[in-house]
């Protein structure tokens, strides 16, 4: 083989043996919190969501690069999922007001997140889910899902986005006025968190963003 490629053996050896370049570490430590992220959302994320997320986390890097790395680790994209909305708004909770107000859009991670739930048809049938964004990066980040649509699951969806990005500052949280975010123990969970409550106005379309596939990748 040596010949072949005309080099000398000891220059072979000295190869083989040469200590892993600063790049190479980078790389693999990369590597690394792209294959926990891939497995913390069940493989939803493409590598923008993953190079949005990294970013976050303080990881500056370019999405070509994410995208390479997701290829040598075989991470691959879980197929698209149609979704439908739920949610109920009779009941006589106590509502936030509306301080989002149709403004999509953040000037930073961690200031603006919205969440709602849906249900997605799988190979099990039907599931529901209740996901947290961030409109700065427009990353999901936190989510959970269940065969019933419980109060448990917009708590679980909260407390993975507070656990994974550990906010330093308040947090607007925006949501519909369904029973399930303004139930009283979801407000104190979010008093708890820092975290302050706003409520979309009754009979209004669109006031949190469109659910879609792309918007979990």
């Amino acid at each position: 083989m040596c010949r072949l490629l005309q080099v000398s053996r000891s220059g072979f050896y000295a190869w083989q043996q040469r200590p892993p370049s600063a790049r190479e570490m980078a790389n693999r430590r990369l590597s690394q919190e792209i294959r926990t992220i891939h497995h913390e959302v069940n493989g939803i994320y493409g590598h923008r969501r993953i190079k949005a997320e990294l970013a976050a986390m303080g990881h500056a890097c370019g999405r070509h690069r994410v995208a390479r790395l997701m290829r040598e680790a075989g991470l691959r994209v879980r197929s698209r999922k149609r979704w439908r909305l739920v949610s109920s708004s009779r009941h006589a909770l106590p509502i936030a007001p509306n301080h989002l107000d149709r403004q999509f859009a953040s000037d930073r991670a961690n200031r603006h997140w919205v969440s709602d739930m849906t249900y997605v048809r799988t190979a099990q049938g039907w599931l529901y889910l209740a996901v947290v964004l961030d409109l700065y990066s427009r990353a999901v980040v936190g989510w959970a899902m269940h065969h019933r649509m419980q109060q448990a699951l917009v708590h679980a969806a909260l407390e993975m986005a507070v656990a994974r990005r550990q906010p330093k500052e308040e947090v607007l949280l925006h949501s519909d006025r369904g029973s399930q975010y303004c139930a009283y123990d979801y407000q104190a969970l979010l008093r708890r968190h820092r975290i302050v409550p706003s409520h979309s106005r009754p009979g209004t379309a669109g006031t949190t963003p469109r659910w879609r596939a792309s918007s979990v990748r």
